[in-house]
């Protein structure tokens, strides 16, 4: 990029600096930042080009390194150390910043960097027990000497790069916040797991479900928030026999309430369309008898990007796809004989327990009708610019008390501790590092065990012909009902008593349909013999993935492509005929009738050249908050139902006290509500029309792909051209979407298409930091080259020998 496309907006960024303080905190001396010699200006410098002969400390032989011509290193060492090592110090050379900044988020130390504008957040991190969780986890990998090694050869790779950089040599976020990298360590790997955890399995709605249900009842709860759907179209085939787990215990519901506090102010929640796609059909549903597999997890969408792709290789193991940068090994790939993604299960594995303290000194609380003693951990938080603030945080068998007196409580006997499997202390760095290398099903199946948490739903396909999906995690084998609400911390019965057996996850191999998806929708149908509740499962795309491959008796890979791509609007589909059939037109003025004949002309597809899909989603906005006006108007955290069952309430109770609208005097009903807030949804097209030249979903949507830091925009994407959205098989929202796309066949040896928005590099100057950007919003992918030996360098770019250091 010449002259780095942020350089024509370098005052108006600077400027966006100091605007920002209540942001960021402290600014860098602007003379610093714009030193020639040691400033912003080095960064415009690409240090894409690493090639030739270069050192590295501990490596025992040389490591061969070919760089394609998308900047994807193909790295091929003699022994799994040489290869991890080599892995941290490419990765650091391309993406350090972000490497650090995400454990620095992780472990609550932003203030550190950016100041006391961070610290809220920073004390919810501590009081999440992210660290906490981390050092549980980092136990777990040390129990394994092979699993340490590699780690440490990871760690030194990353050490080796930073020790070659001078302060010029930093990456531009270091200059623009002022402060330096430190050295890697095995704790931030965990801690950079953590941070994957807590933004896949750190939602949870206990407490608000609770507020709801204090405040509106029992029986309203449960028809706006049923256990099961009545289109459900689980992950695993409901004609799965669960006869093979033979004899399972499931604990009986005890006796005595629940407590039913209200509670308020709670911590934000990870992203709620944090989710993914995947599917795989088997030999007898493709068109070359090889297993074809897809996955999109769908992420936040950041510059520079949360994956980063490479093939690693060694003569025991070839794996090729996307690692998570301070993590060893392929996260989501393939190798030669093997493929496997991931999406969210969604499992709810975090629950909260009421905790009462003896008195104000919170040295005992209350459990089994005993005072029983408390742990603390005094967190010391450095606020950049300012004191240092300590915070007590107060740990109970459960977990740490996250909420109390001075932390979003009005009690100094009461708190609420969270018990959450993140804190389990699980080995997903050795899952990781296991499936690299696995040959079969069996070694798939193995696999997984060590994976606790973030609950994922692995899919798996082998070059002999299997495919398979396992619901992943260790889940508390819980009563029915339990976690649901808020839990009495005193009473035994309402503790993690157990796990489900790791042979009881649900799971299913080569089913009789020929094909497995999965996309956050509900794991199983209620045959499954143990309690799963609904926490936000999915509903509308993974019925429209299954329905796509019920719809014919073979699929190839542009199948597979142009299902990445579909716009179908199924959410839309369900109620929108209903909308126009019920609504009132004599009551619409001229320019309202045109907009409801264009969206009654609209073919639920979310295609970026569609007005109907911007007046349908203005319209569906607007009906969703006057159905649920009442809990916005409240003080407390209120949950909203699921879409679904706010759709069946429209459709089949048009009378329910819900759809009076609170500041009128007249009683509405659904009809009365698709009139208002189709006028409202007019309103909010013709506003958009006066600063915007159309209303296509295109321009309405205006899909962008976002710095980290946010406060750079001219480092940022803006305004790109791509279809879909939320609740859509093309997941892509505003600033969130199918974050990796994958499609492997399983041929000999396999062939694959890959693409991310974003870039290789971390480096704003170079033109790899953003040049995937526009291949991945037209819907288009890179042939990823797996070279199956470091001799055939068709394709290479450049190569670079790291050396063992003398």
């Amino acid at each position: 990029m010449k002259q780095f496309k942020f350089f024509l907006s370098l005052v108006f960024t600077v400027a966006i600096f100091y605007g920002l303080n209540t942001k960021f905190g402290s600014i860098p001396p602007v003379g610093k930042f714009l030193n020639p010699y040691t400033g912003v200006w080095q960064n415009e410098k690409s240090t894409d080009g690493f090639q030739g002969i270069e050192n590295l400390q501990g490596l025992s032989q040389p490591v061969k390194v070919h760089y394609d011509q998308a900047l994807i290193p193909h790295v091929f060492a003699q022994n799994d150390e040489d290869l991890y090592r080599a892995q941290g110090y490419i990765t650091a050379q391309h993406r350090l910043w972000q490497l650090e900044f995400q454990t620095h988020a992780s472990a609550g130390r932003l203030s550190e960097v950016v100041g006391s504008a961070a610290l809220d957040f920073d004390r919810g991190q501590r009081r999440k027990g992210m660290v906490f969780g981390a050092e549980n986890a980092l136990k777990e990998m040390q129990k394994l000497p092979e699993l340490v090694k590699n780690l440490e050869a990871y760690r030194d790779g990353v050490n080796s790069y930073i020790e070659t950089l001078s302060p010029a040599d930093y990456p531009l976020e270091y200059k623009l916040l002022d402060y330096k990298p430190e050295p890697w360590t095995l704790k931030k790997t965990a801690l950079l797991l953590m941070y994957m955890t807590d933004m896949l399995a750190g939602g949870d709605s206990d407490l608000e479900y609770t507020n709801f249900l204090k405040k509106h009842g029992q029986e309203r709860f449960d028809l706006l928030f049923p256990d099961f759907f009545d289109i459900d179209d689980p992950v695993i085939p409901s004609e799965r026999d669960w006869a093979d787990f033979g004899e399972v215990e499931v604990p009986d519901v005890p006796e005595g309430e629940l407590p039913k506090d209200y509670v308020s102010g709670l911590l934000p929640k990870p992203h709620p369309d944090n989710g993914s796609n995947n599917w795989a059909v088997g030999p007898g549903k493709s068109y070359s008898g090889n297993p074809i597999l897809a996955n999109d997890p769908h992420l936040g969408l950041n510059l520079p990007s949360i994956w980063y792709a490479m093939q690693l290789a060694t003569p025991e193991k070839n794996t090729f796809g996307v690692t998570l940068p301070g993590a060893a090994g392929i996260v989501i790939g393939f190798n030669n004989d093997i493929s496997w993604g991931v999406t969210n299960a969604t499992r709810d594995v975090k629950d909260w327990y009421k905790i009462t303290f003896e008195d104000e000194s919170r040295n005992r609380y209350r459990h089994r009708d005993a005072w029983t003693n408390t742990d603390k951990k005094i967190e010391e938080i450095i606020v950049r610019g300012g004191e240092t603030y300590y915070d007590t945080v107060v740990y109970t068998h459960h977990g740490p008390v996250t909420y109390d007196a001075s932390f979003s409580g009005n009690d100094e006997l009461i708190g609420y501790a969270m018990k959450w499997a993140g804190h389990l202390g699980g080995n997903n760095q050795q899952t990781l590092l296991e499936l690299n290398k696995a040959k079969n099903y069996d070694e798939y199946k193995s696999a997984l065990k060590h994976f606790v948490a973030p609950a994922q739903n692995f899919i798996f396909s082998s070059r002999e012909g299997d495919i398979a999906l396992w619901v992943q995690g260790k889940f508390p084998n819980k009563w029915e009902g339990q976690g649901k609400f808020l839990l009495d911390g005193n009473n035994p019965d309402h503790d993690w008593n157990g796990f489900i057996p790791q042979e009881h996850n649900a799971h299913v191999k080569n089913p009789d349909r020929g094909f497995v998806s999965s996309a956050n929708q509900h794991p199983t149908d209620a045959s499954y013999p143990y309690y799963v509740f609904n926490d936000g499962y999915e509903a509308y795309r993974n019925r429209v993935i299954n329905d796509f491959f019920r719809s014919k008796e073979k699929f190839d890979v542009q199948d597979f492509k142009d299902l990445h791509n579909n716009n179908y609007n199924l959410k839309a589909a369900e109620l929108l005929p209903h909308m126009i059939a019920n609504i009132d037109i004599t009551q619409l003025n001229p320019e309202e009738e045109m907009l409801l004949g264009e969206v009654s002309g609209w073919d639920f597809y979310n295609d970026i050249d569609k007005n109907g899909a911007t007046i349908w989603e203005r319209w569906w906005i607007r009906i969703r908050n006057m159905v649920w006006d009442e809990l916005a108007e409240e003080d407390l955290d209120m949950p909203y139902p699921f879409a679904y069952q706010t759709i069946y309430l429209l459709k089949n109770a048009p009378g329910d006290k819900f759809m009076d609208i609170m500041e009128t005097e007249k009683v509405e009903t659904a009809s009365d509500l698709f009139l208002l807030s189709f006028k409202e949804a007019a309103k909010d097209i013709k506003n958009w029309k006066e600063n915007n030249q159309g209303y296509n979903w295109g321009d309405y949507k205006s899909t962008f792909v976002g710095h980290l830091l946010q406060a750079l925009p001219a480092i940022s994407r803006f305004d790109l051209p791509i279809g879909g959205n939320s609740g859509i098989v093309n997941a892509t929202s505003r600033n969130h979407g199918p974050s990796w796309r994958m499609i492997v066949e399983m041929s000999d040896p396999p062939r694959a298409l890959g693409i991310y928005p974003g870039g290789q590099s971390g480096n704003p100057g170079s033109k790899y930091y953003d040049n995937f950007v526009d291949t991945w919003a037209s819907g288009e992918y890179l042939e990823l080259l797996f070279m199956q030996d470091d001799s055939n360098t068709s394709g290479i770019m450049f190569s670079q020998t790291l050396t063992p250091k003398q």
